[in-house]
């Protein structure tokens, strides 16, 4: 069963180990927010986030070795970012939530308002300059046809930092214009023979989808919903690297490095194959019920920070519904769903299986769900790297040694 985002006073009391009086207490000093209960005029309900919160801090302050390990893995926070905030089941991007961003906005507007803490007047002719400024990187795509596109920003964008005189230009407007070329490049690489005006879901749209118009707001969703979620593994690498004053150049390369993991972007095309998997088998029951006898996960369902399910997952699959709704794909997972729901309502679906699902419902080439992904959190890794490089201050945190003791020298 999910977690209940709110409590009662006896819950909570009972959560933080104190007396009703210091829970309220805790209320009256803005430590835990209070809310009416929908069902009960005079009960008040309790938000488990800050009963957690408020937990945590108090064990930092008893054992704060345990909690600083504890805070690199779904923990207490280890920096101060503005760039996204996960609370209450949502996500927000610079206090916007990122859902409604998505089905408002543009790619370009969304990575000024990351970049520049506003949607600026200009940023489509940001990226329509930066896209006349590729064509000859982009056009090696041509040239090595057997990898994923993936594998090619990794190796281009080494070249391409080499042949960008503004890449070592660390001046704030500079930055700008450098990530906007960055993403440009990225998006030119999926499409190498098709002209690209700088619109990253239309370059996408033009190559996979010449005849499918509206799949570019499909695809400029699912970017925008990608960008970032807060400190991912591979946001926290680009931040380690920006860190050390690194190019933007280099702090793609290392994010695009995390991304591959199978902990990471795996979860990604792992969703891909179980969605594969489901569509050849004869019961869609069976093959959820062989997984969990096995003792695995279901590939694209749950995920730790949201409880009451992925609203990014939500709103994309609600797109894809609404523009396909006689698509065999969605047909598919409409099924998937039902099965998942049988043995728990626990098991959402997340970001992980939209996105798959929209690969699969678009028929995009083989490898296209985790570009998507790569495409749109390079515009994260970029805001990370800005609002680092404004920090100047090197991210190094200490080890604790748990090795044998020194040898005495004799």
């Amino acid at each position: 069963m999910a977690l209940k985002e709110h409590l009662t006073a006896g819950e909570a009391a009972a959560q933080l180990g104190v007396s009703p009086a210091t829970l309220y207490a805790y209320v009256s000093r803005g430590l835990i927010r209070s809310e009416a209960s929908p069902g009960a005029r005079r009960q008040r309900l309790y938000r488990r986030e800050d009963i957690d919160m408020l937990n945590n801090r108090k064990e930092a302050r008893r054992n704060p070795t345990q909690a600083a390990e504890r805070g690199l893995s779904w923990g207490l926070p280890v920096l101060e970012s503005g760039l996204t905030l996960i609370s209450d089941g949502r996500l927000y991007y610079r206090g916007l939530d990122a859902t409604h961003l998505a089905a408002t906005r543009s790619v370009e507007e969304v990575a000024s308002l990351m970049w520049m803490g506003e949607i600026a007047p200009g940023c489509a002719e940001l990226f329509a300059r930066a896209a006349a400024t590729i064509p000859g990187l982009a056009a090696m795509r041509v040239k090595l046809p057997e990898l994923a596109p993936i594998e090619c920003f990794q190796m281009i964008l080494a070249l391409a930092e080499r042949e960008d005189p503004g890449a070592y230009d660390f001046t704030p407007g500079t930055l700008v214009e450098t990530g906007a070329r960055i993403v440009t490049l990225l998006a030119a690489i999926v499409a190498p023979r098709n002209q690209s005006a700088g619109a990253i879901a239309r370059t996408l749209q033009s190559a996979w989808l010449p005849r499918d118009p509206g799949a570019q707001a499909v695809l400029s969703a699912a970017l925008i919903l990608l960008i970032d979620h807060e400190l991912a593994v591979s946001s926290f690498t680009a931040r380690c690297v920006a860190s050390a004053s690194s190019t933007l150049y280099a702090v793609v390369a290392a994010g695009l490095c995390a991304l591959r993991g199978v902990k990471h972007g795996g979860a990604t095309e792992r969703a891909e194959e179980f969605l594969r998997e489901a569509a050849s088998a004869r019961k869609i029951r069976e093959v959820v019920a062989s997984r969990l006898r096995r003792g695995e996960l279901i590939p694209g369902f749950g995920h730790p920070l949201y409880p009451a399910g992925d609203p990014r997952a939500r709103a994309l699959l609600e797109l894809l519904m609404r523009r396909y709704p006689h698509s065999p794909a969605i047909s598919l997972a409409r099924s998937i769903m039902k099965e998942v729901r049988r043995v728990s309502d626990a098991m959402l679906p997340n970001i992980d299986l939209a996105v798959a699902l929209l690969a699969r419902t678009l028929r995009l080439p083989e490898g296209s769900a985790i570009t998507i992904f790569a495409l749109g959190r390079t515009i994260g890794w970029i805001g990370h790297a800005l609002e680092q490089y404004r920090i100047d201050r090197l991210i190094r945190p200490r080890a604790r040694y748990v090795g044998p003791a020194p040898a005495r020298q004799r």
